[in-house]
């Protein structure tokens, strides 16, 4: 691939993605190739078929390269809440007499946190806040003077599972793999940075499986996934109606909670199948759907109770409640919060959908470049 495009797998609870692209202007993308495949998902510990996990990465990868005319090398891998662990943690350095802040003292006190976790490898550190030595509360305190300098960090952690399933996948490819944590990336692609640094709230509302995250600055203070989602809705249709998996989940794209025209029947045609559908019915197993999505939520905020969330909107984004009508109006009535959804500000990939590529695309592009530039100036240092 050329230096500036990056390439990334999203992998979600119902189908991966491989995505290339590059930055273009105004924090645009520009998309080189992308190409989406389904495969059966994973619970809290495994993959359910990771045969049929790296048959779908397979294929996905087979069609970029060969819409790229090139092999992609480098790859930068979503790791999904269900395989993250978040591990927030106040660290404090303290120096012999006032200096000036620099990249140097950040990183001993970020490395004065990182531990070894049994089961875990670590991905990634970022900062919820620092504050010097005369209670400044800062997000960046580089070029500052302080005798002392603490933070509250975030440490992300993949499971050794993971990391070693999607490795043995490109184990003979020669690609150089770089783990990403999914959740982070797009709650901090998605919410601006002045919202962040008040508190906010973030749901990724998935296929099968869902992440509600705590945020602080460009941190993260509390992280759950739940197995809560649409495909657990359509498995709700598919019972109360008799249908194949496959009619339940189209089924479900056509509901409308806030309709008039719901009572009654109506008929459902699906590959040539007809099917008679009570819409009352309907519209009260979808809600019974959205309700155990709204029990998760719940449960979440009042493990994560403080005056700091108590009037915050819940930002939603993901694949599990924007093609419900209706959807986000019942849980926010249900939690008792505004929720709003988030998407991409981007021309055509606007999409809740879209949200977990794209965020991956720009933390992997921001990690390409960084990497670009240390590599540069080790050259320049070094030779080469």
């Amino acid at each position: 691939m050329g230096r500036k495009s990056v390439a990334v797998l999203d992998v979600r609870s119902s189908e991966i993605s491989i995505v290339v692209g590059e930055r273009g202007v105004n924090n645009t993308f520009v998309f080189k190739a992308s190409k989406t495949e389904p495969y059966d998902g994973y619970d809290d510990t495994a993959f359910f078929d990771a045969d049929r996990l790296s048959d779908a990465v397979f294929r996905a990868l087979t069609s970029v390269e060969q819409i790229c005319g090139e092999r992609i090398r480098e790859l930068y891998v979503g790791v999904p809440g269900a395989f993250t662990r978040v591990v927030p943690k106040e660290q404090v350095t303290g120096f012999p007499k006032k200096r000036r802040i620099s990249r140097r003292e950040i990183d001993a006190l970020f490395a004065g946190g990182k531990e070894e976790l049994e089961g875990y490898r670590f991905i990634r550190a970022t900062s919820m806040i620092y504050v010097t030595g005369d209670n400044r509360r800062v997000v960046d305190p580089i070029g500052l003077s302080s005798e002392v300098l603490s933070g509250v960090l975030s440490y992300f952690y993949c499971t050794d599972y993971f990391a070693e399933t999607i490795e043995s996948i490109f184990a003979d490819m020669k690609i150089t793999l770089h783990f990403l944590p999914t959740e982070l990336a797009m709650a901090t692609y998605l919410i601006p940075s002045e919202t962040r640094d008040e508190y906010a709230l973030f749901f990724d509302a998935g296929y099968m499986s869902s992440t509600l995250l705590v945020l602080m600055g460009n941190g993260v203070l509390s992280e759950r996934t739940y197995f809560v989602g649409k495909g657990q809705i359509a498995v709700r249709l598919m019972q109360r109606f008799a249908l194949p998996y496959d009619a339940a989940a189209a089924l479900l794209a056509r509901a409308n909670l806030f309709s008039r025209d719901n009572a009654g029947r109506t008929e459902f045609s699906y590959r040539g199948e007809t099917y008679e559908i009570d819409l009352d019915d309907l519209v009260e197993t979808v809600k019974e759907g959205l309700d155990e999505i709204c029990e998760a939520i719940g449960g979440f905020l009042e493990e994560c109770s403080g005056k700091e969330l108590d009037y915050k909107p819940l930002y939603i984004s993901g694949e599990g409640l924007c093609e419900i009508r209706g959807a986000l109006e019942h849980v926010s009535k249900r939690v008792s919060r505004i929720c709003e959804q988030v998407a991409p500000d981007l021309p055509y990939y606007n999409k809740p959908t879209m949200s977990s590529r794209i965020a991956l695309l720009d933390m992997a592009y921001d990690d390409h470049r960084r990497s670009g530039w240390l590599q540069k100036l080790l050259n320049m240092i070094f030779g080469g």
